[in-house]
């Protein structure tokens, strides 16, 4: 189901009502796979509002979101935003959904000052992503869950999402569908063998432009929403995906290693993760209900199979 703003703004709204704050103004600024909203306070405080409008995670994936950022908070290593209690002392808020049988999730943060690198980051920018998510990956090593907390593990292929692709509910032919299947099967045995080899822990899962804010030659890291129990090389296969040339990646793993040591990987296992993001994409495109993704349903499956096919060698 899609929503007009309106009707998000009623749904902030109602959000924000269970919060003790006077608030003087409510903006949406993005609605693409969760909507968030620009807070305002009457006395001048900034929050940002985070509606799951299309997200699947469940409370205890909030709770677990919730827990690791408190937590890196408190770290001050890398720069993220505070969730905010509301007057239940609880760190999200579900609100009826009064357009249909749903419900939605509802997660207040901090502002973070700044503008979000985009896709058209310096390099010198990216060589500060690449920091932050090394720094994100030696201070949650040992992070563990608490209580009532869980997330996905992205020993999963599909990073345990709803298969829109290959189960009763996709839409492909059996052409496509082979195809995928073939991929995630050779995907599937990498990723074993990789946690054989390596322990997973908590990382952030989408590390990109869009998730960063730059102010006065600092990074800040947000929208968590993605987070769950994978390895360190995904967190950078993830962010590599999102880059465009090989200065950028070279960049990215420049400012990894001035932290950390990079994650060993081989070129054909980078090549894996690569096809196995544009599938978990390809996966969401037919799931969400945003009507702009979805019309970019035809060229994005196009331009998959004909990358699978390269990847499989057919």
């Amino acid at each position: 189901m899609s929503y007009t703003e309106a009707d998000l703004l009623a749904i902030a709204n109602r959000a924000l009502g269970s919060y003790p704050l006077e608030i003087k103004e409510v903006a949406l600024i993005n609605n693409e796979y969760n909507a968030t909203f620009k807070v305002v306070t009457k006395d001048g405080t900034h929050y940002a509002l985070r509606v799951n409008i299309n997200s699947p995670r469940s409370i205890g994936n909030l709770k677990a979101e919730i827990a690791w950022v408190n937590f890196l908070s408190d770290d001050a290593r890398v720069k993220v935003p505070r969730p905010i209690s509301n007057t239940k002392g609880e760190y999200f808020s579900i609100i009826a959904n009064a357009l249909g049988s749903s419900e939605f999730k509802c997660v207040l943060y901090s502002w973070l000052e700044g503008e979000e690198l985009g896709d058209e980051p310096t390099p010198e920018q990216i060589r500060s992503l690449g920091a932050a998510m090394a720094t994100l990956h030696l201070s949650s090593k040992d992070f563990k869950l608490p209580t009532g907390a869980e997330l996905p593990s992205f020993k999963d292929p599909m990073w345990e999402t709803e298969d829109f692709l290959l189960s009763e509910k996709s839409v492909l032919d059996p052409e496509a569908k082979s195809l995928i299947a073939q991929a995630l099967e050779v995907i599937k045995s990498e990723i074993i063998e990789l946690y054989r080899q390596n322990s997973p822990q908590i990382i952030h899962a989408d590390l990109h432009g869009w998730n960063v804010m730059w102010r006065e030659g600092q990074i800040a890291v947000f929208d968590f929403d993605d987070c769950g129990i994978g390895l360190p090389i995904q967190d950078l296969a993830t962010a590599i995906y999102y880059l465009d040339t090989p200065e950028q990646d070279a960049a990215l793993k420049e400012g990894y290693s001035s932290v950390a040591p990079l994650p060993e990987y081989s070129e054909s296992q980078m090549q894996m993760f690569m096809i196995q993001r544009r599938i978990i994409l390809l996966n969401y495109l037919y799931e969400t209900s945003n009507e702009e993704h979805r019309a970019m349903i035809p060229e994005y499956l196009e331009e998959s199979l004909r990358r699978i096919q390269k990847f499989l060698q057919l």
